[in-house]
């Protein structure tokens, strides 16, 4: 590892969230002599190619952008700086350019891709962002510096992702200008932290109302009715008993404990809207349930 401030560094990042980073280092002086990110994408009608959220705000500032992680070796750079970049670096990469990683979990804990996701799942009280040195195994380096935060029980992911980001992006700077210290190896049990799968996006409602709404707080949750798609974007959970699935007020539906009341919801093809504006047009009787006629 670089002693003192590193100037010519390269970036890897991919989505959104690793956007910020790139550019308070740019805004600080750091030289990012190339920026490395995944290949541009087809989506859509007519497959536009897309290109990440990082290259496109690499562009703008005018860096230069590779998506071959071997180009990194000719960038005569001090340091890499791996942020959300979404896929292990060889080897023979790491043994010439020393890198580290800022990741968005207190490690050992959530290791790998989805740590915000996996720590509101789950039902953490606190997480953090870690700045860690880039080893081969998955998020398994030493970590220079650690910072905590309290996870709200109603705080939704969005929320969560773009605070952790700030204080990334303020613990990146702070290491980097005034030299990064010793790490620590990481202490205790690892637990992972493994990409949302789309089958774990539909709402079981015979689980616990607490539990479904975490996964409605990750902004991917869905049930159905009446055999149409209906995304559920917000909810309150209710300490009041009602039959799993089942309606027993127009926004107001059982879990297996407790109830969930929808507060904010998107029909299949529609925009969002509140859930008692949908209740106003699709009349939910009581006994109705979710998930008659499930599409998927």
């Amino acid at each position: 590892m670089p002693t003192g401030r590193p100037q010519r560094l390269v970036y890897f990042g991919t989505p959104t969230m690793a956007v910020a980073p790139l550019v308070a280092l740019v805004d600080a002086g750091f030289e990012i002599t190339l920026v490395v990110t995944r290949a541009d994408k087809r989506r859509g009608r007519g497959s536009a190619v897309i290109a990440s959220p990082v290259k496109a705000a690499a562009l703008e500032r005018g860096l230069t952008v590779t998506h071959t992680v071997d180009d990194s070796l000719l960038a005569a750079a001090d340091l890499g700086v791996v942020v959300a970049f979404g896929q292990l670096i060889k080897p023979h990469v790491l043994a010439r350019l020393p890198m580290i990683n800022l990741h968005f979990s207190l490690l050992p804990r959530w290791r790998g891709a989805a740590p915000v996701e996996r720590a509101i799942l789950a039902g953490d009280a606190t997480t953090g962002v870690c700045l860690m040195r880039l080893e081969e195994g998955l998020d398994t380096g030493p970590v220079f510096d650690r910072v905590t935060v309290q996870v709200s029980p109603t705080v939704r992911a969005q929320d969560l992702r773009e605070q952790l980001v700030a204080l990334g992006v303020e613990q990146l700077l702070r290491n980097l200008e005034g030299g990064l210290g010793p790490a620590q190896a990481q202490q205790g049990e690892p637990t992972y932290a493994a990409k949302l799968r789309p089958e774990e996006f539909e709402i079981d409602w015979q689980r616990p109302a607490l539990e479904i709404n975490r996964l409605i707080r990750l902004g991917v949750a869905f049930s159905t009715f009446r055999g149409r798609r209906l995304k559920i974007l917000a909810a309150e959970v209710l300490d009041r008993p009602g039959q799993a699935a089942t309606f027993f007020e127009p926004d107001v539906v059982g879990c297996a404990v407790g109830s969930l009341r929808l507060l904010q919801v998107q029909p299949e093809a529609k925009a969002v809207m509140t859930a008692v504006a949908w209740a106003n047009g699709a009349h939910p009787h009581v006994g109705e349930q979710m998930n008659e006629g499930s599409t998927v």
